[in-house]
């Protein structure tokens, strides 16, 4: 008995590997727009993106995505998403409908021996466990699969193409909208578009389509209805969320799909990461940001991007945070902006204060109303709070700037750093004319202009600051 079952074991074939084909080529009409629809964002990311990153997670052999309007600007997108490894494109030149434009990646996939996972580059919000489960059930056909399409039932399938069953329940054939008979378009199981095929039986098939429909396209819906008439089973695999496998055609979908994306996102932050959110109807985070437990976000802050906020912080109304990374125990107050920096642990930022371009508060830092920091780094326990502008600056620790303070950085054709040691105090509207250094422990009467090196525990005062007396040093 053993014996039979090694060898029972050793003869079960390997599922073949999968191949995604992404179909991306089209302009999209109906989104009134010169910009190609696949390259309309959502969250923050192309459509195509959003398709890109789900059908990665298959683990696939390759990933080819077939473009044609704006091909280069969606190569780009696919590639930011993607990299070039085992990514590959094909072009539709011209539009003749969805058979034409797998017909168009022939070339990099009709002699691969493998499963071919069918996806439209404009249903961002498909689910990766979404696509295994097709995939699964497609494998279990055995080796005789040919196709398996992936369904859903909808109360109004006006405009859809329609799955015809037998009195079995098998497959029968997909009649478009357009080109089925009244009894047909009561049905309400419709295509969605999502296949999978035996990749070289797929290409024999579609060599076959012909453009008898009435829009004369060559449509992909006629393949699974020729390999049954060639005697093979075409699968059915029906979904429950249609909403998920649905795309995008128009900007009205966009905007719900926004939503319905957002909703997903705060959901998941509130249940797994154990995040407070005081309306989450009118909080917009992306679904590649990361937000640490007990955070608590108050309405309209937008959290883009790969932000990361860490734990027990306070983000007020109104502050945007971009690319930033925040550390635990930071507050950060009304109508802020964090772009491309960083925060430090126990941090305060604002009200209306703007960190930009790599910035950084070490921790215990604070920078308040109407503070910019442009490619600086505020050192630990150092603060400037109130309408002040440094940039290209380095500070030290335990510093504060004085209100209307200002690096002056530019001189009209570079820019230029200002140093800034530990335990100085920056006088209120000194103007600080870089490249310039100010040693640790000095002092700046307010108004001063400081065109030289200052050197430390020195007061410095006047235009342009001058030495007013050495000052007692605080090191022990």
């Amino acid at each position: 008995m053993k014996q039979m079952e090694n060898q029972e074991t050793e003869t079960k074939p390997e599922p073949k590997p999968i191949n995604v084909l992404i179909l991306a080529a089209g302009l999209g009409t109906r989104m009134r727009s010169e910009t190609a629809k696949v390259l309309h964002e959502l969250g923050g990311r192309p459509l195509v993106a959003h398709v890109c990153r789900t059908a990665r997670t298959l683990e696939p052999a390759r990933i080819i995505v077939v473009v044609g309007h704006q091909a280069d600007l969606v190569e780009a997108a696919v590639r930011t998403e993607l990299g070039d490894s085992k990514v590959g494109f094909a072009v539709q030149t011209e539009q003749h409908g969805t058979g034409d434009a797998v017909m168009a990646a022939r070339a990099e996939l009709a002699d691969s021996d493998s499963t071919l996972l069918v996806l439209s580059g404009d249903v961002p919000l498909v689910r990766a466990e979404s696509l295994a489960g097709l995939v699964q059930q497609h494998r279990k056909q055995g080796k005789d699969a040919v196709c398996t399409i992936l369904t859903v039932e909808l109360e109004d399938p006006t405009g859809y193409g329609r799955m015809i069953r037998d009195t079995d329940g098998k497959f029968v054939k997909i009649v478009e909208h357009r080109d089925a008979t009244d009894h047909e378009r009561k049905t309400k199981e419709i295509n969605s578009g999502i296949y999978c095929f035996d990749t070289q039986r797929m290409f024999a098939a579609l060599e076959r389509v012909q453009p008898v429909n009435a829009q004369g396209e060559y449509y992909l819906t006629d393949v699974p209805n020729i390999l049954r008439q060639d005697g093979s089973e075409v699968g059915l695999h029906l979904h429950e969320d249609a909403r998920e496998v649905s795309g995008i055609n128009n900007r009205v979908e966009l905007a719900e799909f926004e939503s319905i994306l957002r909703r997903r996102t705060l959901r998941r932050l509130m249940l797994e990461s154990g995040v407070t959110f005081i309306d989450p109807l009118h909080t917009y985070v992306g679904e590649d940001a990361r937000i640490g437990r007990d955070t608590v976000i108050y309405p309209n802050v937008h959290i883009e991007g790969t932000s990361v906020v860490g734990e027990r912080c306070v983000i007020r109304a109104g502050a945007r945070l971009t690319n930033a990374t925040i550390g635990d125990g930071v507050t950060i107050k009304d109508h802020s902006m964090i772009l491309d920096s960083w925060v430090g642990d126990g941090c305060s930022v604002g009200p209306f204060a703007h960190l930009r371009m790599q910035s950084v508060l070490m921790a215990g830092a604070a920078v308040g109303n109407f503070v910019e920091l442009k490619k600086s780094t505020l050192g630990p326990k150092s603060k400037a709070m109130h309408l002040t502008y440094l940039g290209d600056a380095t500070i030290g620790t335990r510093t504060n700037i004085g209100a209307g303070t200002i690096t002056c950085n530019y001189d009209g054709k570079n820019k230029h750093p200002t140093t800034i040691g530990d335990g100085v105090k920056i006088g209120s509207d000194t103007m600080l004319v870089a490249p310039v250094t100010v040693g640790n422990g000095a002092v700046t009467a307010a108004g001063s202009v400081v065109t030289r090196d200052i050197e430390p525990n020195t007061l410095v005062a006047g235009v342009p600051a001058l030495v007013k007396k050495k000052l007692e040093s605080d090191e022990k």
